[in-house]
């Protein structure tokens, strides 16, 4: 049986954005996008918002960081704020489990064959839970661990025994 992807706290994660991969605007988010941002406004000044709307701030970020996949996210949904109960619960049921990043493009050039447009640089103002991401990758994940951790754990133990 797969995982809760949130748990009794309301903490998540999931991939707010990956790498290489064009979304349904044509972006796309190049390794290294959101590291001046990051290390600028560390988390504690990205809002965790539902469907990009600073009027729905639903909880905060524990974790954001970005790693050779995308922007791995961590959050826990804030108890007691109407919005954020019933998304708690939606999660829960997996009804919602999108993720989307609102931010300022800095630097981007575009792909004249194409016309998409790779970001090499952008200033990330908020991450938010959404029915439907630009990014279909972006998703909160089953369980609360990040794969990669898991995957790397089990491949070292496999070389131990």
């Amino acid at each position: 049986m797969q995982p809760l992807p949130i748990d009794e706290t309301g903490r998540f994660c999931g991939y707010a954005s990956v790498f290489a991969r064009v979304d349904e605007s044509g972006d796309v988010v190049m390794p290294g996008a959101f590291r001046s941002s990051l290390k600028r406004r560390g988390r504690e000044r990205i809002r965790l918002l539902f469907q990009h709307d600073p009027k729905e701030p639903v909880g905060t970020w524990e974790a954001i960081a970005e790693d050779g996949f995308g922007l791995w996210v961590e959050g826990r949904l804030v108890g007691g704020v109407p919005r954020a109960d019933a998304l708690r619960r939606l999660i829960e049921r997996r009804a919602v489990d999108g993720l989307s990043i609102g931010f300022r493009t800095l630097r981007a050039t575009r792909e004249p064959a194409t016309g998409h447009r790779r970001l090499w640089q952008v200033d990330l103002w908020e991450i938010s839970i959404v029915t439907f991401p630009m990014m279909d990758a972006a998703r909160i994940a089953p369980g609360t661990a990040r794969p990669g951790r898991d995957a790397l754990a089990a491949a070292i133990s496999l070389l131990r025994t």
